[in-house]
């Protein structure tokens, strides 16, 4: 792998070196005094973390009623807890402490100016009791679940929050998804499966430093945010699990993913802005969105997905260090005549694939739509496409690039690419229809439809985004005696 994939040797390195440095900084379960609430532990010294703020108050969630042993149900007292810490949040904001421990329990809701913090050695243990997974209102940008008319709230959720904070030391959250899959497959769900965590209508939000599995359908989902950091998460699902993404930033402005590990059933990573007609009239673009330093396996879906529900709007997106292993594709556009809308100023560079289906795929004819209330008339923009310096081997086919009859994709630009092929390549490498744009120095050469011009670089942002200069605070838990 050395030779093959140096880029991915020094990433990984670096990966290793910031997790043995964070849990050298992580000790034991402790309970640190709140207003009215007496710690029931003896904390350990200190436990230092990053984060957009700090809290001038802290609890652990043993002071609220909390049983550990992976079979009492803790939805009660995640709600109590947070609820007593909600008071806080105009006196230095508060932070809940989940010690060591399985963390049985349903769905619970965060507030403002708070930190939930997951011990590495704790687990959160999604109930397999439906009746602890409420209702929550459908969307307006999709109009109905994704997998029925109806939703559940997440297993962790935020509407209307600012300075929320989701971290750990790399503790564990898992979904318990294997019998939501199950239903889904036999077509036994009248309502749309849970997400992990689930951020909504919220400014200045962190989720970082955890370890999600197994989740019963998308991992992390922010949407109608602005200021979104989310870092040094690892994601994890069967690779047959149905519609498990690992991150998917909807409807957001100035967000920031960054150093994430993701092993998925479905896109790694999904960018998204809403559904057909409703989209359209929610009209939130995802927009002056970060991406860098992910390691992507997802052998039935994309590295990267622009879509499908882009009805928002899409646009100011820049991905760079990314590396894919046995993974479907790369940055792959989705859309579909109805959505609407637009994808543009899209900016790619510094990939590395292994064992890849497709390098360059964009469709034209996604068609799944909410209801039949979708605008045929409606056609999606999509425009000013780059992608450079990337690196792909073991490759069946190197692009597979589909626009729409009279909507051609226009702007697409492709600069200094090496594909090398699996041992049984498919005769056409390039299979193109309803697109323009240009390459330069790209091996095998493309279709007639992107020629080849003289030695260019397409263009990446030599600006900063506001998000990428947002620093995290170093915060920690100091000792007290019980």
């Amino acid at each position: 792998m050395e030779n093959l994939c140096p880029n991915l040797k020094s990433r990984n390195s670096q990966v290793i070196e910031m997790i043995s440095t964070t849990f050298l900084l992580l000790g034991l379960a402790l309970c640190l005094h709140v207003a009215e609430c007496t710690p029931k532990t003896t904390p350990p010294d200190n436990i230092v973390f990053s984060a957009l703020n700090c809290r001038k108050h802290s609890a652990v969630l043993t002071d609220f009623g909390g049983v550990g042993d992976g079979k009492t149900s803790n939805t009660k007292a995640f709600a109590s807890a947070i609820n007593k810490l909600s008071g806080l949040a105009s006196d230095g904001g508060a932070m809940l402490i989940v010690p060591p421990g399985k963390w049985l329990t349903g769905s619970f809701n965060l507030t403002s100016h708070f930190t939930l913090y997951i011990h590495k050695d704790a687990v959160l243990l999604g109930s397999q009791d439906e009746s602890e997974w409420p209702e929550v209102a459908i969307l307006p940008s999709y109009g109905r679940g994704r997998d029925a008319p109806r939703r559940l709230s997440s297993l962790i959720f935020g509407t209307n929050l600012t300075d929320v904070v989701v971290t750990g030391g790399n503790g564990t959250i898992d979904g318990q998804g294997a019998p939501w899959w199950k239903k889904f497959r036999n077509g036994e769900l009248n309502v749309t499966r849970p997400y992990l965590i689930q951020i909504l209508f919220s400014n200045q939000v962190q989720i970082s430093n955890l370890t999600l599995v197994n989740s019963p359908s998308w991992n992390v989902h922010t949407i109608y945010c602005s200021d979104v950091v989310i870092q040094w998460m690892t994601v994890l699902a069967p690779i047959d699990s149905p519609n498990t993404d690992g991150i998917n930033p909807d409807s957001c402005t100035n967000t920031r993913i960054e150093d994430c590990y993701i092993v998925s059933g479905d896109d790694c990573i999904a960018v998204k802005s809403g559904w057909d007609q409703y989209g359209n009239k929610v009209g939130m673009p995802t927009q002056q969105l970060v991406i860098r330093r992910l390691t992507c396996i997802s052998p039935d879906s994309a590295t990267i997905a622009l879509g499908s529900e882009m009805s928002g709007g899409v646009q100011d997106v820049r991905i760079e260090d990314i590396t894919a292993i046995n993974t479907q594709s790369g940055v792959r556009i989705k859309t579909a005549v109805g959505r609407g809308s637009f994808v543009r100023d899209i900016y790619v560079r510094r990939m590395f694939m292994k064992t890849m289906k497709y390098v360059f795929w964009m469709t034209g004819s996604y068609g799944e739509h909410p209801d039949n209330g979708f605008d045929p008339k409606a056609l999606p923009e999509i425009k000013r496409i780059n992608y450079r310096d990337i690196v792909a081997e073991n490759v069946t086919y190197s692009a597979r690039l589909d626009g729409i009859t009279n909507d051609p994709f226009t702007g697409i630009c492709i600069s200094n690419v090496t594909i090398t092929l699996t041992e049984k390549p498919k005769m056409l490498q390039w299979n193109c229809t309803n697109v323009e744009g240009v390459t330069s120095n790209v091996t095998p050469p493309a279709c007639d439809l992107l020629p080849e011009k003289k030695p260019m670089e397409c263009p990446f942002p030599e600006d900063r985004l506001p998000i990428e200069d947002v620093k995290l605070k170093s915060c920690s838990i100091a000792s007290t005696v019980a």
